[in-house]
């Protein structure tokens, strides 16, 4: 399991931002995500499950979910055509490993973010793949 209590970092993918993991138990951690895209902002929150693999002691997977709220102007992203403005509201998994260096405070993810919206552009976007580095505390 991750040895540390609360982690900052940067995230970088697809979406660029930043973020913060934060331990509520040995096990279970809660975090919170805040990109950019398309000149937009987007809001996530989630409650993640780590366990340890066999292999490497400071490795563990992870999964979870959670809810986002984004923000965009249409006519700065992918999927408009038009001058609106979009807000959207929907769901996220995650799957993810992490590496927490034993003699750094330093800890380094990979994980997949799908994310389905329930309000607004109401659909799944399943590019939410990203690489993260947090210093740990």
């Amino acid at each position: 399991m991750p040895n540390y209590n609360t982690g900052i970092g940067l995230r970088g993918g697809f979406s660029n931002g930043v973020t913060i993991k934060h331990f509520i138990k040995h096990d279970t951690a809660i975090e919170g995500i805040v990109t950019t895209r398309w000149k937009g902002i987007n809001l996530t929150g989630l409650y993640e499950i780590h366990n340890e693999t066999a292999t490497v002691e400071e490795l563990s997977w992870y999964y979870g979910f959670g809810g986002h709220i984004g923000f965009w102007d249409g006519n700065r992203v992918n999927w408009a055509d038009d001058n609106n403005a979009y807000t959207v509201i929907g769901i996220d998994g995650i799957l993810g490993l992490e590496y927490h260096f034993a003699r750094a405070p330093i800890c380094i993810s990979v994980d997949w973010k799908p994310t389905f919206n329930v309000i607004g552009n109401s659909d799944f976007w399943g590019d939410g793949g990203a690489i993260s580095i947090r210093y740990t505390f």
